[in-house]
């Protein structure tokens, strides 16, 4: 079959089409799009939080993340050696006529991979529907989002909370003494979250507090609360290490391979830690006892971290597609916690996550630095914690808006312990403005006055964002092209 649109004739291999809109809905476990000629540069859409996304260039060919022990922390491991550009769920290119390609899958379980002149798109498990379109890139991924808003749902389309978070100034050494402070130096800051991070809990798998907070995790949240703000959790309710009471009493939990060993989800907090089972009826209703202490203690905001963990390859109790085993236990979650509650999903597939999660980190996470050269350059990841990549990935994820609430990560104003320049501070600091989502982790005692008084100024100042390129923007009067950090200035 073909299909027509203004300037291009594609010829199409589906089980059936139909019109909608200014696009299409293909059906088929496999559907191909070959055009007229081979395209120079493809979008690439990671499988979750962290894994790239950006337009490549075609006539470069993927390669591997080193050591592979990280892959499965980076990106979809099941791919991780394909010698073709591939995304997850959806990929698009660039036509000569200058406007965009797409084709993506609209329900979890896709991936789409170049091949020459063609856009072919395959379902892991059964076959499924796919939206293709034509046309200007900003309107053709709007569409998209409006395909996936429909089968899928969307949350979190109200303002984001403005949140303080304990992990980049502190990361694990957080304890009472330092909390409290912290808590006492942010008064008079319109922050309306302040959320703990890694560091509170026994191990992961223990979701107890440790002996860093004597008092418990339901007295410090009335503490929160009693400061004026929302009180914020972190946890990975789908990993668990090898040091975990958990680990040690619960082996069959764990997600295992075809020989039954367990699945490692990559490697963290000084060795390899392992996913659960999420379709096990015993870890089922584990996960949501621990979400719902958690809640009960009173943290109405949840991160939730390392979530790729429940779609990771493996043998299952209950034998359903791994993205939709993700999906079953994200509904567990979100029941478990209530609607009321807002849970910001981390490291998280992106398709399978929208309609259950408020919130979606975009990209990799930050840092108090620019680029990490040695991980980036000669172990090929552009996934590592560092400003420029979560700047790249988190551009290229804008589209999601219309979805959900989109996290780019936090942004700095302190100058102590940071060797970000002042413009890359402002990059970050104009980032979130354009995603919408304002979080710092700037402690007020590292602050100096004038950092201070930025600081505040950006969490109260409404300013108008305006697209007026693939990454240029207004932000009020003042224009932004993230291009210039991207390798050239948008057109």
């Amino acid at each position: 079959m073909r299909l027509i649109f203004a300037g291009l004739e594609l010829e199409v291999q589906a089980e059936s089409s139909r019109s909608v809109g200014s696009g299409y809905v293909l059906h088929g476990g496999t559907v191909q799009l070959t055009q007229p000629e081979a395209p120079a540069r493809f979008f690439r859409h990671g499988w979750q939080s962290w894994s790239l996304a950006s337009w490549l260039e075609l006539d470069k060919p993927p390669v591997p993340i080193q050591p592979p022990e990280r892959r499965p922390q980076a990106d979809d491991p099941v791919y991780a050696l394909s010698p073709r550009h591939g995304g997850s769920a959806l990929g698009a290119v660039e036509c000569p006529d200058g406007k965009v390609l797409l084709l993506g899958a609209l329900a979890p379980g896709g991936r789409v991979e170049a091949h020459g002149r063609a856009l072919r798109g395959f379902y892991e498990s059964g076959a499924g529907d796919w939206f293709v379109a034509h046309g200007e890139e900003a309107a053709v991924f709007a569409h998209y989002a409006e395909m996936l808003a429909e089968r899928l749902g969307r949350r979190g389309q109200s303002p984001a909370p403005k949140v303080w978070c304990s992990w980049y100034s502190f990361y694990t050494g957080i304890s009472e003494p330092v909390i409290h402070q912290v808590l006492e130096g942010l008064q008079g800051l319109p922050f309306e979250v302040f959320q703990l991070d890694d560091g509170w809990q026994q191990d992961m798998g223990d979701w107890e507090a440790n002996e860093k907070f004597p008092s418990g995790m339901q007295a410090l949240a009335r503490r929160i609360r009693a400061m004026g703000y929302i009180p914020g959790l972190w946890m990975a309710p789908f990993i668990v290490r090898p040091s975990s009471r958990l680990y040690r009493e619960r082996p069959d939990w764990l997600l295992k391979d075809a020989q039954g060993e367990p699945v490692p989800a990559g490697i963290n907090w000084g060795g390899f830690y392992y996913a659960l089972d999420t379709t096990h009826p015993q870890v089922r209703a584990w996960l949501r006892g621990v979400i719902q202490r958690a809640v009960a203690w009173g943290y109405t905001y949840l991160k939730l971290d390392f979530l790729y963990a429940a779609a990771l390859p493996g043998v299952r109790q209950q034998n359903i597609p791994r993205e939709q085993a993700y999906r079953e236990a994200m509904r567990l979650v979100r029941e478990a916690a209530g609607e009321e509650t807002y849970i910001l999903a981390c490291g998280a597939p992106v398709l399978p996550s929208l309609g259950l999660v408020d919130g979606l980190r975009i990209g990799p996470d930050v840092a108090p630095l620019w680029r990490n050269e040695d991980r980036e350059d000669y172990l090929h990841d552009l996934t590592g914690p560092g400003g420029l990549n979560a700047l790249r990935t988190s551009l290229h994820r804008l589209w999601l808006r219309r979805l959900v609430q989109t996290d780019p990560d936090v942004a700095y104003f302190r100058t102590r312990y940071n060797l970000l320049s002042p413009p890359q501070r402002q990059a970050l600091q104009d980032l979130a403005k354009v995603a919408g989502f304002l979080a710092t982790s700037d402690p007020p005692q590292w602050l100096e006055s004038d950092e201070r008084q930025a600081l505040e100024r950006w969490l109260s100042e409404e300013v108008a964002v305006s697209q007026r390129g693939r990454y240029r923007f207004l932000l009020g009067e003042r224009e932004v092209d993230f291009g210039e950090w991207l390798g050239g200035r948008d057109a």
